[in-house]
């Protein structure tokens, strides 16, 4: 499992990202041109209900097929493919270890020492890899090397192995959605790490995805804390459906028309008042996400000397909701903003991609990133 998941900071050549969810498959191939990039595929399929749940493919043949079907419809003859596996199947932690050992000794220490401390599950069901980042100094003022270590159950990885090997295709490298998504948007998240190290700020990520939310924090690009919450576009679709007496779905596109009041002060009125049912219950269910994020900063900020969360970025489906910056910035006090993997990117395309979608593209574009030498 160590190759798929090594070489975090690093890209190969020749391949595609598929990002695999409950709702869809997405494939991203991208080439390098000029100061940006070209989108060369980009396809989607729907994924039928109940095949793929809660970070795997729960029917993998299933889910290999709509893989495949996809490739033959689209003549994609690529064999090499980078997936992403979900924040809440993963362990991700910062560690420091003695900057004086050799990469053996680093080896060897991380994976068969460090790592058994951190994962909450045995060491011999876990794969794990890690990747060097910076030399620090440590308050012993013993120069250090800060590691970022990744770790999932085999049983996960195997899941994806086994899906992909039945699509066809090789799977190449497997890491966390999370860093594919920073990956994309790296150029946005640089505009907070000055020249001067010590006054970087950190910013916090929510990709809101189907089943649920991936939060980040990220400093200088480097995810210094990550939580999985379980409230995405499906608890809000549903509540919208349940308040407006539409029959269930797991089509989301009807928030992608939504919007959200531009204040708190309308947001509550809204809530108690009832006078737009439909809101009110999106409301409800942001509301829950907010609370969630605001523990979640306040735990980071509250670990040690780390920085203040200077900015809030929204990615994935759910980033579409109109106005939800608005919502954030004044429920978090924390200036809030949407991620268009298009722009970042500077990616030409073939096809125009509405505004509406391009929130939900950061993870697949992230994936096809890592065959971009």
């Amino acid at each position: 499992m160590v190759n798929f998941l090594k070489g975090l900071l690093e890209n190969r050549s020749k391949g595609i990202g598929v990002e695999l969810t409950p709702e869809k498959v997405n494939i991203v191939r991208l080439s390098k041109k000029g100061q940006g990039y070209k989108l060369i595929n980009f396809h989607s399929a729907e994924v039928p209900e109940g095949v793929y749940k809660e970070g795997r493919s729960i029917d993998a043949p299933e889910m290999a097929q709509v893989i495949q079907t996809v490739l033959e419809k689209n003549k994609i003859k690529v064999k090499n493919a980078a997936t992403a596996v979900s924040g809440r199947e993963a362990v991700t932690r910062l560690i420091t270890v003695p900057a004086e050992l050799e990469d053996n000794e680093l080896r060897d220490m991380v994976l068969n020492q460090e790592a058994g401390l951190y994962l909450p599950f045995p060491r011999e069901e876990a794969d794990v890899d890690y990747q060097k980042l910076d030399l620090m100094i440590g308050d012993d003022g013993i120069e250090k090397v800060r590691v970022l270590l990744v770790a999932t159950r085999k049983e996960v990885t195997d899941n994806y192995i086994n899906t992909f090997e039945q699509a066809g295709l090789q799977l190449d490298i497997l890491e966390i959605s999370s860093f594919a998504l920073i990956r994309t948007i790296i150029e946005q998240l640089r505009q907070f790490a000055p020249t001067v190290p010590e006054k970087s700020e950190a910013v916090a990520i929510a990709n809101i995805e189907y089943e649920g939310t991936e939060i980040a924090i990220a400093v200088n690009g480097v995810p210094q804390f990550s939580r999985t919450v379980p409230l995405g576009t499906a608890q809000i679709q549903t509540a919208l459906s349940q308040a407006m007496n539409l029959p269930p779905s797991r089509n989301t596109e009807l928030l992608q028309g939504m919007s959200i009041p531009r204040t708190v002060v309308d947001a509550v009125r809204t809530e108690m008042t009832g006078t737009n049912p439909g809101a009110a219950a999106m409301i409800r269910v942001l509301g829950e996400l907010a609370d969630e994020l605001r523990r979640s900063i306040d735990f980071y900020v509250n670990q040690g000397e780390n920085q203040e969360v200077a900015q809030l970025l929204l990615a994935g489906p759910g980033a579409s909701i109109g106005q939800l910056d608005e919502f954030f910035t004044q429920r978090l006090s924390v200036p809030s903003s949407f991620v268009d993997p298009i722009e970042v990117l500077s990616l030409e395309l073939d096809t125009e991609i509405p505004p509406s979608q391009r929130p939900g593209l950061g993870v697949a574009l992230g994936l096809g990133l890592r065959f971009v030498t």
